[in-house]
């Protein structure tokens, strides 16, 4: 090599070693803005040197690979802290809506609704045989009762809403998992082949990503590059370019459960989307629906007693005021309604006479009657409305967190894997003078040659 072709020879390598580094280069100011891209540098060594006549020759510069960087650790825990994200995300959603639905600026609250009532029978006291007072404490009733059943109708209607969420979010799930057993093939032919796969590593590891905030994900690694799915408890989602669809089948309430195999798995998924508007529709809406159903009997009945201890305008001994709510309490919310029509049958009075007041104090007591566990009305349904603020509270606070921690793990993997237009500006710089350097070389040498080659020649 050290002919002038063994010089040439080694500025041809240079050459091409500094445009495969000026590729790569550009590739990544190309990619500086692609989501999920992982930086690439040129890997160059030595070439093997020779020996001649006990002199040592080098052979020049090999670009040896293009390699991606990224640190395989980063991505799962980026992906671990995307499906907490995920959860919790759904989770507050869900629960933001709720707590509309118990907003005191409602017009709907029932907290108001019971003020309103409550104050409607202060008013009838004053003047017991008013038919106006009268129909007042009627319409103030049909507000509280109608007010049960708007609520319970909107929690229902929120629980299938989410259900339909959680179908549509199956169907996304399959679709990412079709994907990535796809890429998952395509990367182990390339490898294969000894080809690079980078560009199809970080789509796959995007698309994972994607799926992390739908299902809690976990991934095993295997021979040439690829990828094994499941769920934290074992569910397979990808083998390979293998990938296994969940389904959903209602039940015999109609909600949509989540299958894999034929297996029930809805209450086996820990983490994403999918586990936070499950945790919504099926454990916090059922419950709120209850609560409210109990509070609709306890009042429901504590006043129908008080209301049967009166009479009438006419004299006649009180009935129910509210329509006794069913024997099972399921559903008594969306039922309630007041079961008098006629303002005169409010039963004001103690002894049958019609200017008689004597039962309004009764029926005023309930509102400071435990009726429910050992509170009042009023109070039970404070009790509710802080849980849900709670959970909105707590949950929303644990997101802010989850937040901050996955802003952090995404910028390290900036750090390693992301592109800096100023060291890639300097890069091309540096490969160009290079290039040129190398090109300046083979010039060089061609002029060398040709004057060898013309010597002894006019």
């Amino acid at each position: 090599m050290s002919s002038l072709f063994g010089t040439l020879s080694i500025a041809v390598r240079a050459l091409q070693a500094d445009q495969g580094a000026l590729n790569a280069s550009s590739n990544n100011v190309a990619n500086a803005n692609t989501p999920g891209y992982s930086r690439q540098v040129p890997v160059l060594v030595q070439g093997d040197p020779i020996r001649l006549n006990n002199v040592t020759y080098g052979t020049g510069v090999v670009l040896q690979k293009i390699e991606s960087l990224r640190d395989p650790i980063l991505q799962i825990r980026i992906q671990e802290e995307t499906q907490q994200q995920g959860d919790l995300s759904a989770f507050v959603s869900g629960m933001n809506q709720l707590q509309v639905m118990f907003n005191g600026n409602s017009g709907n609250d029932l907290g108001r609704q019971f003020s309103n009532f409550f104050a409607s029978l202060d008013q009838l006291s004053t003047d017991p045989s008013n038919l106006s007072l009268r129909q007042g404490v009627l319409t103030a009733g049909g507000n509280l009762a109608n007010s049960f059943r708007t609520i319970s109708q909107n929690l229902t209607t929120q629980r299938q809403n989410l259900d339909l969420s959680v179908k549509e979010a199956v169907g996304q799930v399959n679709s990412l998992t079709g994907q990535i057993a796809k890429l998952n093939g395509q990367i182990t032919q390339l490898t294969n082949i000894h080809e690079d796969a980078s560009s199809l590593i970080d789509q796959r590891d995007q698309l994972i990503n994607q799926l992390s905030g739908l299902i809690d994900v976990s991934n095993i690694q295997s021979d040439n590059n690829g990828l094994t799915l499941t769920t934290s408890n074992g569910t397979p989602l990808v083998a390979g370019q293998v990938s296994f669809d969940l389904t959903t089948q209602q039940d015999s309430s109609g909600v949509y459960h989540v299958y894999s195999q034929g297996t029930d798995v809805t209450s086996k998924l820990s983490s994403g989307s999918l586990a936070g508007m499950i945790a919504v529709r099926d454990q916090k809406i059922p419950a709120l629906l209850t609560n409210l159903d109990t509070l609709a009997v306890g009042f429901a009945d504590a006043f129908n007693t008080a209301h049967r201890a009166g009479y009438d305008l006419s004299g006649a001994q009180g009935g129910d005021f509210f329509l006794d709510p069913p024997a099972s309490g399921v559903g008594a919310a969306a039922s309630m309604a007041v079961a008098i029509t006629d303002p005169s049958q409010v039963a004001a009075s103690s002894d049958g006479s019609p200017g008689n007041n004597g039962n309004v104090a009764t029926l005023s007591a309930v509102h400071d009657q435990a009726i429910v566990n050992g509170q009042t009305a009023t109070d039970y349904y404070a009790g509710l409305v802080f849980g849900v603020g709670n959970d909105v509270s707590d949950a929303t606070a644990q997101q802010d967190a989850s937040q901050l921690i996955l802003n952090q793990l995404q910028d390290q993997r900036g750090s390693i894997s992301g592109v800096s237009l100023d060291e890639e500006a300097a890069n091309l710089i540096l490969y160009q003078r290079a290039y040129e350097a190398s090109a300046r070389i083979v010039s060089v040498i061609n002029d060398i040659l040709e004057t060898t080659i013309n010597l002894g020649q006019t």
